[in-house]
């Protein structure tokens, strides 16, 4: 085994690294501290890794002091069962000279396929001279069990598949002058971008390659990352609520509801395995829930729940269904655009039992309102939307609002209150200067 160790970290050491579009997640490194990144499978978690250590590399880091193991290469099932110093011994067989003398830099992705990952992690960092910087796809790197068991020694920050101006860097969009030119790009580009969604692999690859590469991941997400992950003993329910949560994106449910749906489809199951299905997905930044906005976790816990999903292009490569719904597609991605800023995201009802699709607070703590809507074309709807505005403003006490759309742009003033209308291109190219960074600190 010691052999194989040296093996792969000599051939990573070798290796001319593919580092593509430099993300936008705005992490920080903290001394004594692992960097933790989590986010759904295949959303980039490895080449952030390899940015951050050509990074290194430019700032006079030699190859022999970085480490590097990706838990998904099948030849390390033994290590990954509990045998984890090994790795640490295997390096340092190859490089005796540098232990206790040279900072080591250790990288571990997809760490959580591997055994009691946490306690080797907290060692390393308490014993050896290193940095160290993990990934994994599940959010339980976030909890309170991982901080415990950390010591606080970790900070984790979320990726999420590409952000339309990632998409845009890819496109080599320009989206901060705003020429009629670049107007008109970005417009094609949003439309490619909502065509193909954000998953780094699908984005120059024909439309029947990219749906056979969506289900492949839908495939391996529930069924590694779920089934397996969590020893569900009612795996075609928690696929068939799964299926009937993503035809829902952008619609209200309830737990009651998704068991009376799997109990007339045969399934006997509780209430209780359901509420865990939903606590799985999410583990697996698969399927995220929305509450609605209250100071009360007694009535947000009695309301339904608004579900989305990690990517809009994702859902209509698993359910060609709702591909002709573009308007709950457009408040996917807008969901998404808003959780890369803050998790602190709700819907909202007026006492009117006007909806709202999105309030969010800000780092400041000021509260933002979003309404989605495809188009405002037809004057009953802008009426209908435009109303429900103004009344949650009135409640909420704030002076503008936002309503995103496909095309619409223009500006409506009422009173003192003042709601935006813009397209979903420059929503999404728009940065919050107060959104809170996607970070959470072990404590």
């Amino acid at each position: 085994m010691n052999d194989l160790l040296k093996e792969i970290i000599l051939d990573f050491q070798n290796e001319s690294l593919d580092t593509g579009t430099k993300r936008h997640l705005k992490y920080e490194f903290v001394k004594d501290k692992a960097f933790v990144c989590i986010g759904v499978r295949r959303c980039g978690k490895s080449t952030l890794l390899y940015q951050i250590i050509e990074s290194l590399k430019r700032n006079g880091i030699e190859n022999e002091n970085i480490l590097y193991i990706n838990f998904f290469d099948d030849r390390l099932t033994d290590i990954k069962q509990g045998s984890l110093s090994l790795i640490t011994e295997a390096y340092y067989s190859i490089y005796p000279e540098k232990k206790g003398t040279e900072k080591i830099y250790c990288f571990f992705d997809e760490i959580q396929e591997a055994e009691d990952w946490e306690p080797f992690i907290d060692r390393i960092l308490r014993t050896e001279k290193s940095d160290v910087f993990v990934s994994g796809s599940s959010a339980k790197m976030l909890s309170k069990e991982l901080a415990t068991q950390m010591r606080g020694r970790s900070i984790a920050w979320e990726l999420f598949p590409f952000s339309f101006k990632e998409f845009a860097d890819y496109k080599n969009a320009d989206y901060e002058k705003l020429t009629t030119k670049n107007r008109l790009i970005l417009k094609n580009c949003f439309d490619e971008y909502f065509e193909k969604g954000g998953f780094p692999e699908v984005r120059n690859i024909s439309q029947k390659l990219r749906v056979m590469i969506h289900q492949e991941y839908y495939k391996a997400i529930l069924h590694r990352d779920v089934i397996e992950r969590f020893n569900a003993i009612h795996p075609q329910a928690v696929i068939q609520a799964a299926y009937r949560l993503m035809n829902s994106v952008g619609s209200l449910y309830s737990v009651n509801r998704i068991t009376s749906y799997l109990k007339s489809m045969g399934f006997k199951i509780s209430k209780g395995f359901v509420s865990s299905c939903l606590e799985w997905f999410e583990d697996a930044y698969f399927l995220f829930s929305v509450k609605i906005f209250s100071q009360s976790p007694s009535i947000q816990n009695a309301n339904a729940k608004k579900v989305y999903c990690i990517d809009h292009s994702l859902i209509t490569s698993v359910t060609p269904g709702i591909s002709s719904n573009v308007g709950h597609l457009l408040e996917n991605i807008v969901f998404l655009h808003i959780r890369r800023i803050t998790p602190d995201l709700y819907y909202y009802r007026t006492t009117r039992g006007k909806e709202i699709d999105f309030v969010w607070v800000d780092s400041r703590g000021n509260k933002n309102l979003v309404q989605v809507c495809s188009t405002l074309n037809d004057p009953l709807t802008a009426k209908r939307e435009i109303t429900s505005l103004l009344q949650a403003m009135d409640e909420l006490d704030l002076k503008a609002a936002t309503i995103v759309s496909l095309q619409e742009e223009k500006e409506i003033e009422k009173d003192d209150k003042q709601i935006r209308i813009m397209p979903a291109w420059k929503f999404l190219i728009m940065d919050n200067k107060y959104g809170r960074v996607n970070r959470w600190t072990s404590r």
